[in-house]
């Protein structure tokens, strides 16, 4: 199978082939015929998956099939909005319609916090065909009255779960009020938990299913290991690693933003050069950190969850767990940024006495135990006892979740101001809940475990030429291998 086999015109697959790219991915080779059929998707794939490009590159292929006038003296009206959770997956999204449109004359801007508003606005003056944002940037734009999206036809919400997770729920509903009756709606979410199953439900008219991976499934080409070692010995160990092993290009998760600044500061002390990223950094800073990172320059990025979205480095070598993710769901997301592309990484979790609950919900999560390996002159104390993880962020990081063991309740959300992509914003309850079904290709059907209260009120958002249907009407047409389309809507 190639691009040219997909429906891409010579100007897609003349791109893609000069980007170093000859053969699709499996979601692309299911999402690219989906988006160009019209019709809504919900697909779920992991991070590394290829699926920007699984969306990117068919939206280009509808814009350059169906051009749109533009009158003398006026400017192009933006016909797709892509919404990501955090400014580098904006920026890392809005590259890749750069790159795969390199000969596709589509005008491109992205938009998020954290910068300066008025080269946004200047930008978005000019008119363009695509534009991606993040949800606080896109109110505020709006609600200046310098982005019309009354004519939009394709919505993209990449990486839904974690818009969900940040609590953009309501920012969502207001973008969604924004936008015509009438467009092509494509969610793709990594997970399939109760809120994104609630949001499909009230976004998407008779979608298109498509799913790569196995639901909360690890890469196999990483190599996955628990070093188990005492809670005041874990930056000592790391260090340790870094400097015997010769490891470069290694990206260390931190739960808390003070936790990052501070683990960046020791390894710095320990000849190891490193820099901390997350929501409270400048987007300058920010970039900076990721550019160094990514010529290996800089030898450790230590980052919190949400900072991480976006960071997309080919062949990244290492992966550490300072601190165990308490939402098992973000092992899966961390480790996922290494072994990508059939190339193999390692993901190694630090791992102290308080945390044991964490990683057996971790295995139970990926269904396997990952082997356990302690580094001579690091044991930890057999004697030592447990204490409680606070749950509760440390400055304004994201908002807490529940894990999967009752014990440790659920922590208080930290209200956040300001608008800039990556802020935690105020956020409904979740049920915690998330559907476990067969790969949806081979014939599943999508159940939830329990019913929830729809987040969004009933959109109105079809494809052009849908309508609503009863609620297990015959499929409109024969699916194609890989896509099941689903008649009314998905249960």
């Amino acid at each position: 199978m190639s691009f040219a086999n997909l429906g891409l015109s010579a100007e897609l697959v003349r791109a893609v082939v000069e980007h170093g790219y000859t053969v699709p991915t499996p979601i692309q080779t299911q999402a690219i015929p989906a988006v160009l059929a019209g019709g809504d998707l919900l697909a779920g794939a992991q991070t590394g998956t290829g699926k920007t490009a699984g969306f990117v590159l068919p939206i280009l292929q509808r814009l350059m099939t169906h051009r749109v006038a533009v009158h003398a003296g006026g400017r192009r009206p933006v016909r797709v909005l892509i919404l990501t959770p955090t400014r580098e997956l904006a920026a890392q999204v809005a590259e890749s319609v750069r790159v795969y449109g390199k000969y596709a004359k589509q005008a491109c801007a992205v938009v998020y916090g954290g910068v300066g508003i008025q080269p946004q606005i200047g930008e978005l003056r000019r008119g363009v065909d695509i534009l991606v944002a993040t949800p606080g940037r896109l109110i505020d734009l709006h609600g200046q009255r310098c982005v019309d999206l009354s004519r939009v036809e394709i919505l993209v919400l990449d990486e839904a779960d974690r818009m969900l997770d940040m609590g953009f729920i309501r920012d969502i509903r207001r973008i969604l009020a924004m936008l015509p009756k009438r467009r092509q709606n494509l969610l793709f979410s990594a997970t399939f938990s109760d809120e994104i199953r609630n949001l499909a439900d009230t976004l998407l008219d008779r979608p298109a299913m498509i799913e790569v991976a196995r639901r909360n499934s690890t890469v196999e080409a990483t190599t996955q290991k628990v070093h188990p070692v005492d809670r005041d010995r874990k930056r000592e160990l790391l260090s340790h690693l870094i400097k015997t092993r010769n490891w470069f290009q290694v990206l260390v998760f931190t739960r808390t933003k003070h936790g990052a600044n501070k683990l960046a500061e020791q390894l710095n002390k320990d000849g190891i050069t490193a820099l901390a990223i997350h929501g409270n950094k400048s987007q300058g800073a920010r970039t900076r950190a990721l550019a160094e990172f990514k010529t290996a320059t800089l030898q450790v990025l230590v980052a919190t969850d949400i900072a991480a979205r976006g960071i997309d480095i080919e062949e990244l070598p290492h992966v550490v767990n300072y601190d165990l993710p308490n939402v098992p769901e973000d092992y899966v997301h961390r480790i996922g940024r290494t072994g990508r592309a059939g190339a193999t990484g390692e993901a190694i979790s630090l791992v102290c006495v308080d945390e044991h609950a964490f990683l057996r919900d971790i295995e139970r999560l990926i269904k396997r135990e990952i082997p356990s390996e302690t580094v001579a002159g690091f044991e930890p104390d057999r004697r030592a006892i447990a204490q409680p993880i606070q749950q509760r962020q440390q400055g304004g990081a994201r908002n807490s979740h529940p894990s999967r063991a009752k014990s440790r309740p659920r922590a208080a959300a930290t209200p956040q101001s300001g608008r800039g992509g990556t802020e935690t914003r105020a956020k409904a309850p979740a049920n915690p809940h998330t559907i476990h079904g067969k790969h949806v290709a081979k014939g599943s059907t999508l159940r939830a475990r329990h019913a929830v209260a729809s987040p969004l009120p009933a959109s109105q958002g079809r494809a052009p030429g849908t309508s609503p249907q009863a609620a297990t009407p015959a499929p409109a047409h024969t699916p194609k291998p890989g896509v099941r389309r689903f008649g009314g809507r998905y249960k």
